[in-house]
C-alpha cells in the first residue's frame, strides 16, 4: 500500500468492531448468567485467536444491535460458542475502532465457518436520508418482507481462509459486516423508511489490515514500572466501569517513551504517565488505543486514558463532529452521550458550549490548546454537564469541562498538488468527513476572512514533509490529521497521514432495478464484464470509503476471478443459498439460472481493482437474483 506519514505514530489495525480472543468468550449481558457450563481441555490442544468483528463505513449514523452469538464451526461439524451472553454493539460507531472484547483460547483444529446471530428486536437504528437528517428505522424486514426477530449469519471460511488453532500459533480472524452492502433503506415514505436486511459477510484469516486502531477498555489491575507495563480488567464497548467482575478476563498494555497519558485532566508522556498511572485506585477507569502485534501477541498502546478522562467515569461526556460554530456554541453531529455509568446513543445533533475556562487537548499530543483551535470538521469528545435533556433540545456544557480533539478522517479525490507550496501541498475535493457527507457541514468562520472558508470542492490540506511523488490529480485518497484552528483557514486540514486508497480492497456494488436477466455484457471463465444499464441506486466501487461512481468510468468494470479461479461466489435466490469455490463452475450457474426465471437485482464483490484495466480480481462475490412472474 502506498501511504504517508508526517510525525505521528503509525496506526495499528482497526478494521474492527470487536475482538475476541476466542473460547468462553461474553459480552455484557442483557441478563442471566455469564457462563452456560465448563469445559476442560489439555493445554495441549488449545491454541490463541483473535477474531476482528468490522464493517465498512456507510450512510448509517447509527446501527445498535444485540449480537447473540459468535460460533466459530470446525471441519468434523463440532461448534465452539465464543459468544454465549448478548453483546449490544452499534456497529456505526465502529467503522475505525476494533474492541479488545476478552481473553481466552479454543480447542486446536481447523475451523470452516463462523455464525453470527443478530437480535434486531430491539434495534437503534438511524439512517441519513437525501437532506442529510438522520431518521430513525422502526420497519425492519427479510427480503420476503418479513419482520425480523433474530437473524443467523454465516460466513464460510474456504481454502486459503480456513482458520487453523494450533497450540503456541495465534490465529486471526478478521469477518467483515458490512453496513451498506448488507442493508437497503427505502424512503418511499420519507418519515418511516422501511429497512431491508440482507447481511454480506466476508473473513480473512491472519491478515491485519493497516492504519488501524485497536481499543481496550477497562479497569486498572496493576502496573508494571520496570518493564513499562500496565494491566487492564476488560469491561469492552459500554458495560459499566463499576463493575469489577473479570468475565472478560484481563489484557496487559505496554507502553514506551511515545506513549501519551491523559490522567485525571492531565497529560504526561513516557515513563512520568506510568508513574502517574501507578498513583491511581485499583479499579480506576482505564482506556487504551494501540496496535496489535504478533510473534509474540502483544498490546502496544500510543495512547492511554485514565480517571475522569475516560467517558462515562465522571461527567457527561458527547462525542461526535462539529458541523458548525456560531461564537463559543458548536453544534455536534452524530454524536454518542455518554453518562456515568450507562450510554444513550440519539444520532443527531447537540449543541456543546465552550469557554475561555474550557480544557481542550488533543489525541496524540500533551501540549496545551483552545477553544478557538476547534473547527468544522473536527471529531471531538467533549465532557460536562447536560444541561439539555429534551430530543429536540440537547445541550452540553462544557465552559468548566474538557474538549479533547481526536484524530479525523476525511475522503476524496486529489484536484491539485503542489510540493513547493509552504502551507497547501494538497488541494481534495472533499467527499465525507468522518462518516457524514460533506454536505453536512457548515464551514461558514474557518477563514481568515469569510474569502478564505474552507471550499470543499477546493479543500486545502498541509502535508508536511510527505512524499506526494506518487499522488496525482483524480487520486483516491483517505487523509487522517486535524482541521486547522477555527478562523484561521487556510489550509484547512493538517494530516498526519495520508492513504492512496486505490492499494486498498476494493468493493464494487451493483443493483439493476426492476431486475435483469443480463447483468452482464459478456459471461466467461475469464470475468463478469458488468451492464450497466438500468441500475438503481447501487454503481459504485468503494475504497477506503472513498467512493467512485462506476458510472463515471471510461468503461463498465470487469469483474474476474485471480489467477487460480479458486474464491468464495455465491449465489442467492428464492430462499436458497448457493457457495462455488471455483469460478468456472459459478460461471455455468449463472448461465442456467435466467432460463430458469432468475434475474439479477444485486452484485456484491470484493478484491482488487486495477485503475487502468477497470478490472477488479475478485475473492468474493454475491449476486442475487428472483423469479420474474
Amino acid at each position: 500500500m502506498k501511504s504517508c506519514t508526517n510525525h505521528f505514530k503509525s496506526f495499528g489495525f482497526i478494521f474492527a468492531v470487536l475482538s475476541l480472543l476466542a473460547l468462553g468468550i461474553t459480552g455484557c449481558a442483557s441478563g442471566g448468567s455469564s457462563n452456560t457450563g465448563t469445559s476442560y481441555i489439555s493445554a495441549v490442544d488449545e491454541g490463541e485467536i483473535v477474531v476482528s468483528l468490522t464493517d465498512a463505513a456507510g450512510d448509517f449514523a447509527g446501527y445498535t444491535v444485540d449480537v447473540l452469538s459468535l460460533n466459530l464451526t470446525k471441519a468434523n461439524g463440532a461448534e465452539v460458542t465464543t459468544l454465549p451472553v448478548s453483546t449490544r454493539i452499534d456497529f456505526a460507531q465502529y467503522t475505525e475502532m476494533t474492541e479488545f472484547l476478552t481473553a481466552a483460547t479454543i480447542p486446536s483444529g481447523t475451523y470452516v465457518a463462523a455464525t453470527m446471530t443478530l437480535d434486531f428486536q430491539n434495534a437503534d437504528i438511524w439512517v441519513e436520508n437525501s437532506s442529510g437528517d438522520n431518521v430513525q428505522v422502526t420497519d425492519i424486514v427479510d427480503e420476503d418482507g418479513n419482520p425480523i426477530t433474530t437473524l443467523e449469519v454465516t460466513v464460510q471460511l474456504e481454502d486459503r481462509n480456513r482458520l487453523t488453532i494450533a497450540p503456541g500459533i495465534p490465529s486471526h480472524l478478521m469477518i467483515d459486516f458490512d453496513l451498506q452492502a448488507s442493508n437497503q433503506v427505502d424512503f418511499t415514505d420519507p418519515t418511516a423508511p422501511v429497512l431491508t436486511v440482507d447481511p454480506f459477510l466476508v473473513a480473512d484469516v491472519n491478515r491485519i489490515p493497516p492504519h488501524k486502531i485497536h481499543r481496550i477498555r477497562g479497569l486498572l489491575n496493576d502496573v508494571n514500572l520496570s518493564e513499562g507495563t500496565f494491566s487492564v480488567i476488560l469491561r469492552p464497548f459500554y458495560c459499566a466501569l463499576a463493575d469489577s467482575h473479570r468475565l472478560f478476563g484481563i489484557r496487559s498494555v505496554m507502553t514506551d517513551d511515545d506513549t501519551v497519558f491523559h490522567i485525571d485532566g492531565g497529560a504526561y508522556e513516557g515513563h512520568d504517565g506510568l508513574v502517574a498511572l501507578e498513583g491511581l485506585d485499583y479499579l480506576t477507569p482505564v482506556v487504551a488505543l494501540g496496535s496489535l502485534k504478533f510473534n509474540p501477541l502483544r498490546f502496544e498502546a500510543w495512547e492511554v486514558y485514565a480517571g475522569t478522562s475516560v467517558p462515562g467515569a465522571g461527567l457527561d461526556v458527547v462525542s461526535g463532529w462539529v458541523i458548525e460554530r456560531a461564537g463559543d456554541t458548536l453544534t455536534v453531529k452524530g454524536a454518542s452521550l455518554i453518562r456515568a455509568g450507562s450510554t444513550i446513543v440519539f444520532n443527531d445533533e447537540v449543541t456543546v458550549q465552550v469557554a475561555e475556562s474550557t480544557v481542550v487537548t488533543r489525541q496524540v499530543s500533551s501540549a496545551a490548546y483552545s477553544k478557538d483551535d476547534i473547527s468544522i470538521g473536527q471529531h471531538i469528545t467533549a465532557f460536562g454537564t447536560l444541561t439539555g435533556l429534551g430530543p429536540e433540545n440537547l445541550e452540553l456544557d462544557a465552559t468548566d469541562g474538557m474538549v479533547r480533539m481526536m484524530m479525523t478522517t476525511v475522503r476524496g479525490s486529489v484536484v491539485s498538488v503542489d510540493e513547493e507550496d509552504p502551507d497547501t501541498q494538497l488541494t481534495v475535493d472533499l467527499q465525507s468527513i468522518g462518516k457524514f457527507r460533506v454536505g453536512n457541514f457548515d464551514f461558514t468562520g474557518t477563514g481568515e476572512t469569510p474569502g478564505d472558508d474552507a471550499d470543499p470542492a477546493n479543500y486545502e490540506v498541509f502535508t508536511g514533509t510527505m512524499d506526494l511523488s506518487e499522488v496525482t490529480t483524480d487520486t483516491p485518497v483517505k487523509l487522517k490529521g486535524f482541521a486547522e484552528p477555527f478562523g484561521m483557514a487556510p489550509p484547512d486540514f493538517s494530516a498526519f497521514t495520508l492513504i492512496d486508497v486505490t492499494d486498498l480492497k476494493a468493493f464494487i456494488r451493483i443493483n439493476w432495478f426492476p431486475p435483469t436477466y443480463l447483468p452482464f455484457t459478456d459471461l466467461s471463465d475469464d470475468g463478469l464484464a458488468a451492464n450497466l444499464e438500468g441500475t438503481g441506486r447501487l454503481h459504485y466501487l468503494v475504497r477506503g470509503s472513498v467512493v467512485t461512481d462506476l458510472l463515471d468510468l471510461s468503461a463498465a468494470p470487469v469483474i474476474a476471478p485471480d489467477g487460480d479461479g479458486q474464491g468464495l461466489y455465491i449465489l442467492k435466490y428464492n430462499g436458497v443459498t448457493e457457495i462455488h469455490t471455483t469460478f468456472e463452475n459459478y460461471v455455468l450457474r449463472l448461465e442456467e439460472l435466467p432460463e430458469e426465471g432468475y434475474a439479477a437485482r444485486k452484485l456484491s464483490a470484493r478484491g482488487d481493482f486495477d485503475d487502468s484495466e477497470i478490472v477488479l480480481t475478485a475473492d468474493v462475490i454475491e449476486i442475487h437474483l428472483s423469479m420474474i412472474p
